[in-house]
C-alpha cells in the first residue's frame, strides 16, 4: 500500500506558513496542487504594555522545527526524501534583531500590530516636506507604526543589547522570513542572511522602483545599512536546511504571506484580486508591472518576483489590522466562546446583530483611514443585546471593513471587481462568507482547499531554478475547485447596514492622544508636576501589592 502511494505522489514540495497566530508546515503534490499532509502549532503573543505586541523569536523557530518534524512523521511511509524544496511565507513587518555570533535574539520580535512607535511616527511626519513625501514615493507606504523601519528604530534607540551589538558589528536585522532562513540554513555557523522583494517592500527602507535598500530612507530612519539582509527574488535557492528531518533540502521560495496567497489563488493577471482572512484582513489586487499609487488610502507594494531574471509584479493592498484577532479577543478576553469555531454557532442563533455594531479598532484603523487615534467600540446596544448579537456584529465588522477597502480599490483601478476570491482560516465560517457576499453585493468565491498561502510559497519554491518540479506556465496550472456564495439580500438593505457601520467608524476615532515620549513608555503622570509624580510613585511602590492591577 505504501509503495503504491509513493508511486502516485512522486515529488513533493513543503511550505512553512509562519503567521501571527500560528505556524504550520504543509506538503503539496506539485502535479495536482493537492495538500498531502500538514501540522499546525499555535503561537503565543505577549502584551507587556498597552499597545505593545511581542513574540519570542526562538519559540517561532522552534514551532517551525516542530511542524516540520510532525508533518514528516505523518507522512510516514510516503518517503520524506520525496520533498524536493521548501518555501517560506511569513507574517510581514514583524521585526527581529539578533546576534550573528551566538544566534540569540537581542529582544523579542516586535509584531506588526504593535503601537509603541506612534510618537516616533508623529515626530518623523513633521520632518517630511509636504510637497515631497519621499517616503511614500519610494516605498508606496504611508508613515505608520505598521511597518518595520520605525520598529527597528525603536529597538536601536531603546534596547542597550541591540545598540551594543550594532557597535560591535554583531547585529542582524530581519523580518520573520530572514530570521527563519538564517536559522534554518545554519544560523551562527554560516546561515544565509537574506529576504525577498515582497518582505523588503514592507520595511519602509526599500525602494520599490529600484528594488534596493535606499540610502536616503535608511538615513531618515537612522538605520545602519550593514545590518540589513541581502534582497533576493521570491523564487530561487537561498540555501539548504542544515538540521532536522529535511536536512539538505533547498529553501527556494520566500513570500510575505499576502503575496503568497495572491500566488496561491493564481492571481497572475492584472486586475485579479484576493482577500485573506487571518489575524488581520488583507485585500490585494495585482496591478502587473505598473506601480499604481492610491488616492484612497491603499498601499502600493511588491506582489512577487518569481525568479532572479523574472519581472517584478506590483499590487494595491488594503490592510485591516483586526480580523481573526477579534475572534481570539472574544475567546481569550471576554470568554464568550471557548473555541474560535463557536462564533459561527452563536451568530447563527440570531441571524442578525439587531442594530449592534462593532468597530474592532484595537490597533487604530488601517486602510483606508490610517487613523492611529481610533479604538474599538461596540455601539447600538440595548437591553435585548446578548453575546450572540455581539458575535454576529464581530463577523459583520470584518465584512464592512473589506467593503471599505474594495470601494477604495474600485475607485483607484476604475474597474469594479465582478467577484471576490477569498482564503484564510476564517473562510471556513459559512455565515461570514455569506455576510461578505451580502455586504459587497457581489459573489464571494472560495477554494475548497483553504491553505492558499502555504500553496503560494510551495509554488515559488518548486518553480525555482535548480529545483524545477512545479510549472507556473498558465497551461500547467491546475484549476482550483471553488465554492461560491451569492448575495442573498437586496442592495438597499446592504447599503443601509453599511452606512450605519460608517457612522460607528466615525465614533471610534479620536479616542486617544499619543504621548510625545520617544521611548514608547507613556506615563499616566507625564503631565503632572514633578513633586506630585515622585510622591505618587512612592505611594505606588509602598502599596504595590494592592495596586498590582493598575496599568
Amino acid at each position: 500500500m505504501a509503495a503504491t502511494k509513493k508511486a502516485v505522489l512522486g515529488q513533493l514540495v513543503g511550505a512553512v506558513d509562519q503567521g501571527t497566530s500560528s505556524t504550520r508546515f504543509s506538503v503539496f503534490n506539485p502535479k495536482t496542487a493537492e495538500l498531502v499532509s500538514h501540522h499546525q502549532v499555535e503561537i503565543k503573543q505577549e502584551f507587556p504594555k498597552e499597545g505593545w505586541v511581542e513574540q519570542d523569536p526562538k519559540e517561532i523557530l522552534q514551532s517551525v522545527y516542530e511542524c516540520i518534524e510532525k508533518t514528516c512523521e505523518k507522512l510516514g511511509q510516503l518517503n520524506i526524501s520525496n520533498i524536493k524544496a521548501i518555501g517560506i511565507s511569513n507574517q510581514r513587518e514583524t521585526t527581529v534583531v539578533w546576534d550573528k555570533l551566538t544566534g540569540e535574539p537581542l529582544y523579542n520580535a516586535v509584531v506588526w500590530l504593535d503601537l509603541r512607535t506612534q510618537s516616533t511616527v508623529e515626530s518623523l511626519s513633521k520632518s517630511i516636506p509636504v510637497n515631497n513625501n519621499f517616503v511614500k514615493t519610494k516605498t508606496g507606504l504611508p508613515l505608520s507604526t505598521y511597518f518595520s523601519a520605525v520598529k527597528l528604530r525603536w529597538l536601536l534607540a531603546n534596547v542597550r543589547k541591540v545598540q551594543k551589538a550594532v557597535e560591535e558589528d554583531r547585529a542582524l536585522f530581519g523580518t520573520i522570513d530572514s530570521w527563519l532562513i538564517w536559522s534554518l540554513t545554519g544560523g551562527a555557523s554560516g546561515g544565509v542572511h537574506c529576504t525577498d522583494v515582497t518582505n523588503a517592500s514592507r520595511t519602509m527602507l526599500f525602494n520599490i522602483h529600484s528594488l534596493e535598500w535606499d540610502k536616503e530612507l535608511c538615513e531618515f530612519f537612522e538605520v545602519p545599512m550593514k545590518i540589513l539582509p541581502s534582497v533576493r527574488s521570491s523564487s530561487e535557492i537561498y540555501g539548504l536546511m542544515k538540521a532536522g528531518a529535511l536536512e539538505g533540502v533547498p529553501i527556494s521560495g520566500c513570500l510575505g504571506d499576502q503575496s503568497a496567497a495572491l500566488v496561491g489563488q493564481l492571481c497572475f493577471q492584472d486586475g485579479q484580486a484576493k482577500n485573506t482572512y487571518g489575524t488581520g484582513c488583507f485585500l490585494l489586487c495585482n496591478t502587473g508591472h505598473k506601480c499604481i499609487f492610491s488616492k484612497h488610502g491603499l498601499l502600493t507594494t511588491v506582489a512577487y518576483k518569481l525568479g532572479r531574471d523574472k519581472p517584478v509584479h506590483y499590487a494595491l493592498e488594503g490592510s485591516v489590522a483586526i480580523a481573526g484577532a477579534v475572534v481570539r479577543w472574544l475567546r481569550d478576553n471576554l470568554g464568550i466562546i471557548k473555541t474560535s469555531g463557536e462564533i459561527e454557532k452563536l451568530a447563527k442563533e440570531v441571524g442578525s446583530s439587531y442594530g449592534c455594531y462593532f468597530v474592532p479598532a484595537f490597533s487604530g484603523l488601517y486602510a483606508p483611514y490610517w487613523e492611529p487615534s481610533a479604538r474599538g467600540i461596540i455601539c447600538g446596544l440595548t437591553q435585548f443585546t446578548n453575546k450572540c448579537h455581539i458575535a454576529f456584529a464581530s463577523l459583520e465588522a470584518l465584512c464592512f471593513q473589506t467593503r471599505e477597502i474594495l470601494d477604495a480599490m474600485n475607485r483607484d483601478c476604475g474597474i469594479p471587481l465582478s467577484h471576490l476570491q477569498v482564503d484564510g482560516g476564517m473562510t471556513k465560517n459559512k455565515i461570514l462568507m455569506q455576510l461578505q457576499a451580502d455586504i459587497l453585493y457581489i459573489p464571494v468565491v472560495k477554494p475548497l482547499m483553504p491553505e492558499t498561502t502555504a500553496l503560494g510559497a510551495a509554488m515559488a519554491a518548486g518553480a525555482a531554478e535548480g529545483v524545477g518540479v512545479w510549472s507556473l506556465e498558465p497551461e500547467d496550472l491546475s484549476a482550483v475547485t471553488m465554492e461560491r456564495f451569492e448575495p442573498q439580500i437586496n442592495a438597499k438593505e446592504s447599503e443601509i447596514r453599511y452606512s450605519t457601520w460608517k457612522k460607528a467608524v466615525m465614533k471610534s476615532m479620536g479616542w486617544v492622544s499619543t504621548q510625545s515620549s520617544e521611548n514608547g513608555d507613556p506615563s499616566i503622570f507625564s503631565s503632572l508636576p514633578l513633586g506630585f509624580f515622585i510622591v505618587s510613585s512612592m505611594v505606588m511602590l509602598i502599596g504595590a501589592r494592592y495596586l498590582s492591577g493598575v496599568p
